[in-house]
C-alpha cells in the first residue's frame, strides 16, 4: 500500500519541522514519489557499501547516500538499482551520480541523483554507514523520515501522516 503524499502539502502543514534539502536533484527512477526511513552511506567515488546496503532487505527504507557531490564516477547503475527494487528498498538519494538511466526509469524505485556518468566507480569499500551526513542544507540522520516527490526531498524526525483534506 502506497500513501499518498505532496512534499508542498508536508511542508506546509508542518513547516519549520521539516528541512527541505536546497539541491536540485533529477529524478531516475520509475517511481516519482517515495518516502521511508533513513539509511545512510558516505563514500567517494566507491560503491561497494552501497551495493552491500541495497542487497539486504530494505522494508520501505530510503537509502541516502553522501557521495562528495562528484560527478566523475556513478554510484548506482541497473544491476544495484534493481536489487535495491527486489529487495523492498522505498527509493535511493544520492549526492553523486547514476548511471544507466534508461533502465533506471523502468525500475519501481525513487531513485534521485544530481546527474549521471557512465564511468563505473571503485570498489574498494571505503565509506562510512549509518552516520548523519548533511548536504543541500539538510542533515539525514538514520532513523529519521524522507518523503520526496518531484517538487523535492523533505526529512522529518518522525513519520508524518499525509495532511488532510478539507
Amino acid at each position: 500500500m502506497t500513501e499518498v503524499f505532496a512534499t508542498a502539502d508536508l511542508i506546509d502543514e508542518h513547516g519549520d519541522a521539516l528541512q527541505s534539502c536546497e539541491l536540485q536533484f533529477r529524478s531516475f527512477g520509475g517511481r516519482s514519489a517515495f518516502h521511508g526511513p533513513i539509511a545512510t552511506i558516505k563514500c567517494h567515488e566507491d560503491n561497494a557499501l552501497v551495493k552491500e546496503q541495497l542487497n539486504q532487505p530494505g522494508e520501505g527504507w530510503v537509502l541516502v547516500v553522501d557521495g562528495g557531490g562528484s560527478l566523475r564516477t556513478a554510484l548506482m547503475g541497473d544491476m544495484i538499482a534493481a536489487a535495491a527494487a527486489e529487495n523492498g528498498w522505498a527509493g535511493v538519494v544520492i549526492n553523486g551520480a547514476v548511471r544507466d538511466v534508461a533502465a533506471l526509469a523502468g525500475l519501481d524505485l525513487g531513485i534521485k541523483a544530481l546527474g549521471s556518468n557512465p564511468r563505473k566507480s571503485a570498489k574498494t569499500g571505503a565509506g562510512l554507514l549509518d552516520a548523519p551526513v548533511a548536504f543541500g542544507g539538510v542533515v539525514f540522520t538514520p532513523e529519521a523520515w524522507l518523503y520526496s516527490d518531484e517538487d523535492g526531498v523533505l526529512v522529518s524526525e518522525q513519520r508524518l501522516d499525509p495532511p488532510k483534506k478539507d
